[in-house]
C-alpha cells in the first residue's frame, strides 16, 4: 500500500470518529509530515476515486508519487468534517474536490465554514478547485461516451446478458437507456467503482467530462 493510500485511510478513520479516531489522527499527521502530502482531493465515493485515478494513469501521471491523495468521503454530507481535518484549520493541506449536482450546496457551505472561500456559483467553486458533475459522474461518463459505447463496455465486462435482463424489469422498461445504465451500475456493491475505471479507459482523449478533466488539471 502506497503512503498516499495509507494517509487517505487514516483520514477516513479519523473523520469517522469512534475508538480508533485518535490513533488515526496521529497516523494522518505523521504521514502528512513525512510524505509531503501536496494536495488532498475529496470525492464523494470510491467510484469517483477510481475515475480520477484511472484518468491520471491514462495521462501518464502517478498521483501518489506527486503527493496527491484522493480520499472518498463516504457521502457528501461529510465534506465539512474532512475539510476541517485536512484544510487550513486542520493539517493545512491544499484541497480540491468533485461532487454531484445535488450536493453542490453542501460543498459551498462547507468551503465557507472551513475558511477556504465563499463560493456562490459553480465557477467560483471551480476557481477553488472543486468541480460539479451533472447529475453525477456516471451520468457525465455515459453522456461523454454515448450509450452504444457504454454498452460495449458492459459487454466487455461480461455483463451484457445481465443488463438485458435488467432492462426487462417492470421498473426499468419506461426508462431511457441512459437511466437504465446508471441504475444498473449501482445495483451491486463495488459495481460503480469497477465501471468507473473501465468507462474512463474507453473515453476518447477529447471526450473526458469537463469536471473530471478540470479537476485533474488543477492538482
Amino acid at each position: 500500500m502506497d503512503t498516499m493510500t495509507r494517509f487517505g485511510r487514516a483520514v477516513v478513520d479519523w473523520a469517522a470518529g469512534g475508538p480508533t479516531a485518535a490513533q488515526a489522527a496521529v497516523a494522518a499527521r505523521e504521514l502528512a509530515a513525512v510524505t509531503e502530502v501536496r494536495t488532498v482531493v475529496l470525492v464523494e465515493g470510491v467510484s469517483d476515486r477510481a475515475a480520477v485515478e484511472a484518468l491520471a494513469v491514462r495521462r501518464g501521471r502517478d498521483l501518489a508519487a506527486e503527493g496527491t491523495a484522493v480520499v472518498p468521503l463516504g457521502g457528501a454530507t461529510s465534506i465539512g468534517r474532512f475539510l476541517a481535518l485536512v484544510g487550513p484549520q486542520g493539517l493545512g493541506i491544499p484541497v480540491a474536490g468533485l461532487c454531484d449536482a445535488a450536493e453542490e450546496g453542501y460543498f459551498m457551505r462547507a468551503l465557507d465554514r472551513a475558511g477556504i472561500g465563499s463560493p456562490r456559483t459553480r465557477a467560483e467553486m471551480a476557481a477553488l478547485g472543486f468541480h460539479v458533475c451533472v447529475a453525477d459522474l456516471e451520468d457525465e461518463l455515459i453522456r461523454s461516451l454515448g450509450t452504444d459505447a457504454v454498452r460495449e463496455v458492459v459487454d466487455e465486462l461480461g455483463e451484457g446478458r445481465s443488463f438485458r435482463i435488467f432492462q426487462k424489469q417492470p421498473a426499468q422498461r419506461e426508462r431511457a437507456v441512459e437511466g437504465q445504465l446508471r441504475r444498473f451500475m449501482g445495483t451491486h456493491s463495488g459495481r460503480k467503482e469497477h465501471y468507473a475505471g473501465s468507462l474512463v479507459g474507453a473515453l476518447a482523449a477529447d471526450r473526458v467530462p469537463e469536471p473530471l478533466d478540470r479537476l485533474l488539471a488543477h492538482v
